[in-house]
């Protein structure tokens, strides 16, 4: 194994849509040096890797920043930061601008005028977006990209941040980075619970399955304040292909009916967690399977649904010719996911300022890692990126002193290495652990299995066995630095694993049927949770902090 130093203004982990802007921001506003760590290639990483269809928030004519803060809050149930929503809803529109600029084509009309998708949507042809955004990054100036290179933890001392600590996934290498501010931006957490296709498609899910949660796990261990961990996201896809329903929804105004034909949404009502909802709802008692309504929609609208769904999810099309019936023809069957903690739909994440700056010193964070400020899709995760970035800049040019490494920290972090480099005794393969993990979750946490319900004594049981699962990935072994990649993806899954439980249990309300449904506390209420639940590491337990809703028109900022 190879040790290898570094050093840089700022580094930035992730380099997917917040990550590539954050960066791309502050190469064209200063002189910082610039340090992307990517896991995976830059190129095709993160939410963006097969590219979108639609831009999913974005002030259409006639609507105005606020207007989206209300919609992102009323989804939520009021749970979110305000101020956050209105600092990314007034930067939507300006990076879509930049977008386009960099070569982005947006669909427009004949007037010119961008063909819009509801209230809030842009269509696009954005298979490319991600390589788009990457080309921009690779010809910035003071850039640096190591891609294949996965950071495994925070270099913390006395909660400031002084760098981080990862892997070359093919070269061998151990890194040890000096950084003077640090943005996290690895996404959110796919792969905690059992997923809807076990087995060889086990990878076939909503969100990317490489983004662990990582950048939640490293700030949950230094000691960072999470929030919201608790408004877990499930979401409502095509069953077996898991194609988003989005487009069928608004684009071809599909209702949601059982299999009686009667249109139920409406009966639950048509926030995203009451969607999932109904459907949970309706299939266990005897009304399902349901459906997306396209029975009857034109020949027009057919020839439209197969061209988007190539282009998205080639599955779902590809369904839909083997079985010899258009969309017209029949209706698609619908199902939730197994849930995700995803800070870009829900607002679980890290507890940020406006600045998008955490409670540890010098680190910042943007995108779905981002906690607060839900419904932020493409857009939103750019605008925290700029936002992210500027702060960086800032803090960088009011703190001159250098970061400094601790030697003990960092020669534990070699040892931790490569004693799983070394250790062949191991009962346990990553893999086997991981599915240990994931039947737990289902089981006990409020999965697939249970309807997504729970109990506090079903929470009790999934953290000692959490807990338990964690002790064994000590021994693991990895054969290479891929595997070693696997074991830390797996402890990363699993500390956010924990996070989310306790969360689970410390909201003693039921406020988002599905997403967090409590079966002791089945209402909601307002009097005692209409509040945030974070929570904090101390002394290896996890403390959690009730805190005050921060209504429009304040703001916070930790100095409060």
């Amino acid at each position: 194994m190879k040790i290898e130093k570094l050093s840089t203004d700022i580094l930035i982990i992730g380099g997917g849509t917040a990550g590539c802007y954050a960066a791309l921001t502050i190469s064209e506003n200063s002189d910082k040096k610039v340090l992307i760590c990517e896991k995976a290639h830059i190129k095709r990483s993160g939410c963006l890797a097969a590219g979108v269809n639609a831009l999913n928030a974005y002030i259409v004519e006639g609507r105005k920043p606020q207007d989206y803060v209300d919609y992102a809050k009323k989804d939520a149930d009021g749970i979110v930061r305000e101020d956050l929503l209105l600092t990314m809803s007034e930067k939507l529109n300006e990076v879509t601008d930049r977008l386009e600029k960099l070569g982005l084509v947006i669909l427009k009309d004949k007037n010119g005028k961008y063909v819009t998708r509801g209230n809030r949507n842009l269509k696009i042809n954005g298979e490319n977006i991600k390589p788009i955004l990457a080309s921009a990054v690779e010809q910035a100036k003071n850039v640096e990209i190591l891609n294949r290179v996965n950071i495994t933890d925070f270099a913390v001392k006395e909660n400031k941040i002084n760098g981080a600590y990862g892997i070359g996934i093919e070269n061998d290498t151990f890194y040890i980075i000096k950084a003077k501010a640090v943005i996290v931006a690895t996404g959110g957490a796919a792969g905690l619970y059992k997923p809807n296709n076990p087995g060889f498609s086990r990878h076939k899910m909503w969100y990317p399955p490489f983004n662990t949660g990582a950048g939640y796990a490293m700030g949950i261990n230094a000691g960072a304040e999470m929030t919201t961990f608790e408004m877990r996201f499930i979401a409502l896809r095509c069953k077996d292909t898991i194609a988003p329903t989005g487009t069928l929804a608004q684009g071809v105004g599909a209702k949601q009916v059982n299999s009686l034909g009667e249109v139920y949404e409406t009966n639950y009502g048509l926030t995203t967690s009451q969607r999932v909802y109904g459907t949970v709802n309706e299939n266990q008692e005897g009304r399902g399977p349901c459906y997306l309504r396209t029975e009857g929609i034109t020949a027009e609208q057919d020839e439209s649904l197969l061209r988007a769904y190539l282009n998205m999810a080639p599955s779902q099309t590809i369904k839909w010719i083997e079985s010899g019936k258009n969309p017209s023809q029949q209706n698609v069957e619908i199902e939730g996911t197994e849930p995700y903690i995803v800070g870009g739909h829900t607002a679980s994440g890290y507890w940020v300022d406006t600045k998008r700056a955490t409670t540890i010193d010098g680190l910042f964070a943007g995108g779905d890692v981002a906690g607060g400020c839900p419904q932020k899709y493409v857009t939103g995760a750019l605008a925290e990126g700029e936002i992210a970035g500027m702060s960086a800049v800032e803090y960088v040019n009011s703190h001159t002193q250098a970061p400094q490494l601790d030697k003990e920290i960092t020669d534990k972090h070699i040892a931790e290495v490569e004693g799983f480099l070394t250790k062949k005794d191991t009962r346990y393969t990553t893999e086997q652990l991981e599915e240990a993990m994931q039947t737990v979750m289902d089981s006990y946490a409020g999965g697939i299995k249970t309807n997504y319900r729970f109990n506090e004594k079903q929470l009790d049981i999934a953290d000692y066995k959490i807990k338990q699962l964690i002790k064994l990935s000590d021994s693991l072994y990895a054969e290479d630095f891929q595997e070693l990649m696997y074991i830390y993806e797996l402890r990363e899954r699993l500390t956010v694993c924990r996070s989310v439980i306790a969360h689970l249990k410390a909201r003693k309300e039921t406020r988002w049927h599905s997403f967090a449904e409590n079966l002791d506390y089945p209402n909601k209420d307002d009097k005692n949770f209409n509040k945030y639940v974070n929570s904090r590491i101390e002394n290896g337990e996890i403390k959690i902090i009730i805190r005050d809703l921060v209504e429009g028109g304040k703001s916070y900022e930790h100095c409060d």
